[in-house]
C-alpha cells in the first residue's frame, strides 16, 4: 500500500468534541470548544485541555483554576461548533446558543453546561506552556451523569447520549459498538449441547 510522507501535524483523529464551561470571581461565564483534551491518568483521575491564550476562555481558567468538560451530543453539536467560532468577548454564547448554566457539584467558580448529559469538573493542577496552546492538566472533582445514561444495573451506558465525534475539520456521530475492551483475548463460552 502506498503512502505519502507529510511534515509533522496533528492527525490523531477522531477526537472528542466537547464545551468547556468557565467561570471567574467577577461572574464572567463562558464556554469553549476544545477538540484538544483527553485522560492523562486515572488514579488519581486527570485530564487535560490545551487553550491558545487569545482565547476569551483562557484568562477566566487560568485565573479561577476551574473548568468544566460538557461532552456533546448529536443534539448540542450545532452549539459546539458555534462556540467554537464565536468570540466570548463579543457574544453571550449562553444566551445565544439556550444553555443553561447550572451549578457544579464540587466547583465554585465554573458552571456545567446543564443541557449536556456528562459533565466532567476539574481543578487545574499546572499550565504548560508549550507553543501556539496551552496545556492545563486538571485533577477531575466529580462527574454529573444524566440518570437517563444508566442502565438497568446503574451502570454508564454512554451509547445512549448519542455522542459526536471531530475529524479533520468535520463532525460525526459515533457509530454501532464493534467490540468491548478485552473481546479480540476473551475465551468464547463452550456450546451448549441439545
Amino acid at each position: 500500500m502506498a503512502k505519502q510522507v507529510w511534515a509533522g501535524g496533528n492527525m490523531l483523529y477522531p477526537l472528542p468534541t466537547a464545551m468547556v464551561s468557565c467561570g471567574n470571581a467577577a461572574g464572567k461565564k463562558n464556554i469553549i470548544a476544545i477538540g484538544w483534551t483527553g485522560t492523562i491518568c486515572t488514579n488519581p483521575p486527570m485530564l487535560y485541555i490545551s487553550v491558545r491564550p487569545e482565547r476569551a476562555s483562557y484568562p477566566i481558567i487560568r485565573e479561577s483554576g476551574e473548568f468544566v468538560v460538557n461532552l456533546t451530543t448529536h443534539k448540542l453539536q450545532r452549539a459546539c461548533d458555534w462556540c467554537g467560532v464565536r468570540s466570548g468577548r463579543d457574544y453571550d454564547k449562553w444566551a445565544e446558543c439556550g444553555l443553561t448554566a447550572a451549578p457544579a457539584a464540587m466547583l465554585e467558580l465554573a458552571p456545567v453546561i446543564a443541557e449536556s448529559p456528562v459533565n466532567i469538573e476539574c481543578k487545574v493542577t499546572e499550565v504548560k506552556e508549550l507553543g501556539s496552546h496551552h496545556m492545563f492538566l486538571a485533577s477531575v472533582e466529580a462527574v454529573q451523569v444524566e440518570e437517563s445514561l444508566l442502565d438497568e444495573r446503574g451502570r454508564l451506558d454512554l451509547a445512549r447520549a448519542n455522542l459526536t465525534a471531530y475529524s479533520h475539520g468535520e463532525y460525526f456521530d459515533l457509530g454501532k459498538r464493534v467490540g468491548t475492551f478485552g473481546y479480540s483475548v476473551r475465551k468464547k463460552a463452550p456450546k451448549k449441547k441439545h
